[in-house]
């Protein structure tokens, strides 16, 4: 018996390491965009995907034909919409002017396109809702707020 459950222990842990070398860096670049860090300093992205992966392959054996990488980025998209990422800016991503939710609506849309219906059973929102959301957020990250008159023209402020 002892064999079999090492066996067992084992094939689990080399079909978890396949996975995660083949969707580690899509998952992390996710990540790193939904927390608004640079992709060369991302530490929260980092401690982000981990949890995920470990919620995963906590619940490997259970899987049972279900995508674990779907798996995988609903607990990452789970763990950032429930707070403790809310409470950080990002720091110089290409996202960090959008809102939390937006960045999270955006990247699941168009970085891993998720359905909008899939989106919104998600994140317990309306369809519609997502989808204004996240055309505010492709509106805001494609034309950014102008600043002050006087930046733009090169003038020189006392």
């Amino acid at each position: 018996m002892r064999e079999r459950q090492a066996f067992q222990d084992a094939r689990r842990a080399r079909e978890f390491e396949a996975f995660v070398a083949g969707a580690a860096g899509r998952l992390l670049h996710a990540a790193t965009l939904l927390t608004a860090e640079r992709p060369d300093d991302n530490p929260r992205a980092r401690a982000l995907l981990t949890a995920a992966l470990a919620h995963t392959y906590a619940a490997w054996d259970r899987l049972r034909g279900e995508d674990p990488y779907d798996r995988t980025r609903q607990q990452v998209a789970l763990r950032f919409a429930r707070g403790a990422w809310r409470r950080h800016r990002g720091h110089g991503g290409v996202l960090e002017r959008l809102s939390p939710q937006e960045r999270l609506i955006l990247v699941l849309r168009m970085y891993e396109g998720v359905a909008e219906e899939q989106t919104a059973a998600l994140l317990g929102l309306p369809a519609d809702r997502v989808r204004g959301i996240c055309a505010r957020a492709i509106a805001s990250a494609l034309h950014p707020p102008r600043g002050p008159a006087g930046a733009l023209s090169g003038a020189v402020r006392p």
